[in-house]
């Protein structure tokens, strides 16, 4: 969220290991660490990825000491030959974005969302496709409440807007390049798009007036650390396909993060699963001028010694 990047690496004699970093924590959007552990969980299925890729079959060990829940994986590596498939799914982390605008009117294909969702279930999750229309307009009356939720909510719009808006080359953050004006009247989305600050990022010249957008909710039947970090992994691989196949993508948590809406979620729209991230799935216009890249954190910010104190597990939320 926000591109925060909260995670933590350290390398062993013989293994990698994940932690949750709490400084990079939001706590007025992110209280409970939810996003902050679900973005950790993309990392470390980006790191699958990219070991793969360069020839090493990872063996990740999820939540490997209860004790202390900002350690998240332990990975070993055992060496294997890249296919094609790896290295074409290495290759899309460097070019996969978040597209915050509105999309054309083409459609999803079957085939192409019914790998959405086997892909999301092989890492331990589901994807719950929202098709009807009463369950895409109960999810953008979700949305719209939420956001009104969030702004009568004391500190999330000095948080949003402290990490957003950013110039061109920052380390972190969301840069006012990336993010559109999402419109008004005709011309506004059929799906409420979250207000961040700045919008330098040219909207297409047209506007379909059909949204073909496919919303897809990412669920898990259990909640906590194991379930959010796996719901991550599967945000990562759902995202990474996408890139692969030419689509865009923006994954949307802002209506999860109202815990009375959360729950409404999972009561009246997923049947009890438990909602961790919406994802907007679909094709960008012709006339969309691509969306730059955003910052990273210097290797030195987010790789610490082996024989570093660990982190004080009195710290975490659990």
């Amino acid at each position: 969220m926000h591109n925060t990047q909260p995670w933590r690496w350290r390398i062993g004699p013989s293994s990698l290991h994940l932690f949750a970093d709490p400084d990079r924590r939001l706590d007025a959007s992110d209280p409970y660490d939810h996003d902050l552990v679900v973005a950790c969980g993309a990392a470390l299925h980006h790191l699958q990825v990219a070991l793969r890729a360069a020839g090493w079959q990872p063996l990740v060990h999820r939540i490997p000491d209860p004790a202390r829940p900002d350690h998240l994986a332990a990975v070993e590596m055992h060496p294997r030959e890249p296919s094609q498939e790896d290295l074409a799914l290495a290759s899309a982390i460097e070019r996969r974005r978040t597209d915050r605008r509105a999309f054309t009117s083409w459609p999803v294909p079957d085939q192409l969302r019914e790998g959405f969702c086997r892909l999301a279930e092989d890492a331990g999750a589901e994807l719950l496709p929202l098709d009807a229309p009463g369950e895409r307009w109960r999810i953008a009356q979700f949305a719209e409440a939420a956001a009104v939720a969030q702004a009568l909510t004391p500190g999330v719009v000095a948080e949003t807007h402290s990490w957003s808006g950013r110039r061109r080359g920052a380390q972190d953050g969301v840069p006012a390049g990336n993010v559109s004006d999402p419109g008004r009247g005709d011309d506004a989305p059929t799906f409420p798009l979250q207000n961040v600050a700045g919008a330098e990022l040219p909207a297409p010249l047209t506007t379909d007036p059909d949204d073909g957008t496919w919303l897809a909710l990412l669920v898990t039947r259990e909640d906590g650390r194991l379930a959010r970090l796996r719901a991550g992994e599967a945000l990562s691989s759902v995202l990474l396909e996408a890139t692969v196949v030419g689509m865009a993508a923006q994954p949307v948590t802002q209506l999860l993060q109202v815990p009375e809406l959360r729950a409404r979620v999972r009561d009246e729209v997923t049947g009890g699963l438990v909602p961790h991230v919406l994802l907007r799935l679909g094709w960008a216009s012709s006339s969309a001028p691509p969306v730059p890249p955003t910052g990273r954190r210097g290797l030195a910010d987010v790789l610490e010694p082996w024989d570093a104190p660990w982190p004080d597990p009195a710290t975490a939320e659990p």
